[in-house]
């Protein structure tokens, strides 16, 4: 059972079978971590796999790094990360965190993947950019701090992450291993500062899997006797709980190994096997550490104590509708370039590029609507070109540069308007590929970030954020 109790599956709404996970729950594992799923079938769930558990508590994990909107569709999809960094407000940052923490709470997720503390300093990362809140060690640091202690007001754990730093390779692990080039002495004042400064606020760390030739030649991070025992544990002198990152990403290969290889390196949590119940059957099948697992369980043990420290308040409670996104968004828009006022009357032809997941551009469009703006049907001559883009990080994707065909079409289209401007509604990197002359910065496709934007071309308010990564 103490085995049994290393392993935390993943839960996919839609694809996993619930007959699976309740039958994994009797098994004993540690806990779960879901994706997807509406309120209601998250809230059912954990009551359902809690019931079915032998263990006294199980944690139910979630990466709600933009609150809970990016996961549920019934749930606000909250300001990115790199959105704090350009507003620079720590306010903002602990609000955040209070909100993530009271809905995931509500549902019974206890334990919160975030803050991402990797810095945004490749432009052609394709999976940390706006999870990130910027590339300075010293915001990054600031603003995590405020959003764990957020976090834990609303009552819910924290994992920062992707130890020691996702930020400098331009590969997603969802699909090959990164690798890390930056030196020693670099790791020491970039990447793993906001880890060093935050450890003690940290209830887990999770480990990225990352080769760190500067740290280890031979292994991922989180694989690494080196790095997680030698550098997060010895030399940095963390005694908490560490978690890999998911083990169903393609940079590990072979899971069962990898597992094991973690394991003995020091993780305490082997998060989101592909073939849980395959990966149950060997742990049982090789001589595990006792010593390691002791360990384990007492970290698991640890964390289960400080979730049941704040009771949850209700799901009604938790999501009463706010203002903070509305507010977070106005702070946080940046413009480069002059920026284009609309007057009433006046015709727009809207352009989308990088729109992979069919997001809805309706906010935009109807919030220019009410301030008395028409749109021109395509092909149509209007007074002003606005660009939206809407490229962003997304798992699996491998790139998140625009394609040459949409970089083309856009350059096409400036050429004909000497009013235009490009709004970048998620990736901020992509104003280098599309070269505008003017360019309005949300870090975000949330309906609230799109409604800012439209208000700054109506002219009613000044973008006064500054951009927090280098262009």
């Amino acid at each position: 059972m103490q085995i049994n109790h290393l392993v935390h599956p993943g839960f996919w709404f839609g694809k996993t079978k619930v007959e699976d996970a309740l039958k994994l729950a009797r098994l004993g594992v540690g806990g779960f971590c879901f994706y997807g799923g509406t309120r209601k079938q998250v809230a059912e769930l954990t009551r359902a796999l809690r019931a079915q558990s032998p263990l006294p508590k199980i944690l139910i994990s979630a990466d709600y790094e933009d609150g809970l909107g990016r996961w549920l569709p019934d749930a606000e999809l909250l300001p990115s990360n790199l959105a704090l960094g350009a507003a620079n407000n720590t306010d903002l940052a602990f609000e955040k965190g209070i909100l993530t923490a009271r809905q995931a709470k509500s549902l019974g997720v206890d334990w919160v993947f975030a803050p991402v503390l990797d810095l945004a300093d490749c432009p052609q990362n394709p999976i940390v950019n706006t999870r990130s809140f910027g590339a300075d060690p010293q915001l990054v640091t600031r603003l995590a701090r405020a959003f764990i202690n957020g976090l834990a007001k609303g009552g819910a754990l924290n994992s920062i992450k992707h130890f020691p730093g996702h930020g400098n390779t331009s590969t997603d692990s969802h699909m090959a291993m990164p690798t890390v080039s930056s030196s020693a002495e670099h790791l020491q004042t970039h990447e793993l500062y906001p880890f060093k400064e935050l450890l003690p606020l940290a209830d887990s760390v999770m480990v990225g899997h990352l080769l760190v030739p500067a740290l280890d030649k031979n292994s991922p991070a989180s694989l690494s006797t080196k790095i997680i025992r030698g550098v997060l544990k010895t030399q940095l002198g963390y005694k908490g709980c560490v978690v890999t990152d998911a083990l169903s990403m393609k940079a590990l290969g072979d899971e069962k190994q990898a597992a094991l290889a973690a394991f003995k390196a020091g993780a305490h949590i082997l998060l989101v096997p592909e073939k849980p119940f395959e990966l149950l059957d060997f742990l049982h099948q090789v001589m595990l550490d006792k010593a390691l697992l002791d360990e384990a369980e007492q970290q698991q043990e640890r964390l289960c104590r400080r979730a049941g420290f704040i009771s949850a308040p209700t799901a009604e409670d938790a999501f009463q509708k706010t203002d903070f996104a509305e507010r977070a968004a106005k702070q946080a828009l940046v413009c480069q370039g002059p920026m284009v006022t609309l007057c009433p009357g006046q015709k727009v032809q809207v352009i989308e590029v990088g729109n992979d997941e069919n997001l809805s551009s309706e906010p935009f469009i109807q919030t220019l609507r009410q301030g008395g703006i028409s749109l021109a049907q395509p092909g149509e001559k209007a007074d002003v070109l606005v660009v939206l883009c809407w490229r962003r990080y997304q798992a699996f994707k491998g790139k998140i540069a625009l394609d040459p065909s949409e970089i083309n079409k856009v350059q096409t289209e400036l050429k004909n308007y000497p009013a235009h401007i490009l709004i970048t509604l998620a990736n901020p990197w992509a104003a280098r590929q599309l070269n505008s002359q003017s360019t309005l910065f949300t870090f975000s496709p949330a309906p609230s970030f799109q409604r800012a934007a439209a208000k700054c071309l109506l002219g009613k308010f000044e973008p006064t954020g500054r951009l927090p990564i280098a262009l």
